[in-house]
């Protein structure tokens, strides 16, 4: 079950990352063209939020359930994890940065339901969005960064 939930989690990035960047071009075109907040940009919003949490708890049960997080602080210990770049990054930083992007997509949701200007809630969500973004990108173990090895065997240094 883990194997296919990491496999699951591997696509489902590609997902959060393309309704990541829907949202923001809604945004972007919403403040540049002084456009009203629309249905649709809720419903990416709302896509977008749902995708993310599904992620979210996906890699929670990861987290807990896997070998590269609680487990490996139980084992390793927090010192030595913590000393360790790729032990660091899966114990604390991968996670960490997803739990931040994914508040902020929420966050980021919840200023369509305010009471403000449709200007102000293609503002909001844009900025938040874009941190999210920014997070999200940087937190992925993409394959060429170090930190992703382990999961990709076969790339050397």
């Amino acid at each position: 079950m883990y194997q296919g939930l990491l496999h699951l989690h591997n696509v489902g990035r590609w997902v959060v990352i393309i309704l990541l960047l829907a949202a923001l071009i809604k945004s972007i075109s919403g403040l540049a063209g002084d456009k009203a907040f629309t249905s649709g940009d809720k419903k990416v919003g709302l896509f977008l939020m749902i995708a993310a949490h599904i992620m979210l708890l996906i890699g929670l049960y990861q987290w807990f359930a896997g070998p590269w997080g609680l487990q490996n602080i139980q084992a390793q210990g927090m010192k030595t994890v913590m000393q360790d770049s790729v032990f660091r990054f899966w114990a604390v930083e991968h996670i960490a940065g997803m739990l931040v992007g994914i508040i902020l997509i929420t966050i980021g949701r919840g200023s369509a339901k305010k009471n403000i200007t449709d200007k102000a809630k293609h503002r909001r969500s844009f900025w938040f969005y874009t941190i999210a973004f920014i997070l999200i990108i940087a937190t992925v173990p993409w394959p060429f960064r170090e930190v992703a090895r382990p999961l990709f065997p076969g790339m050397g240094h």
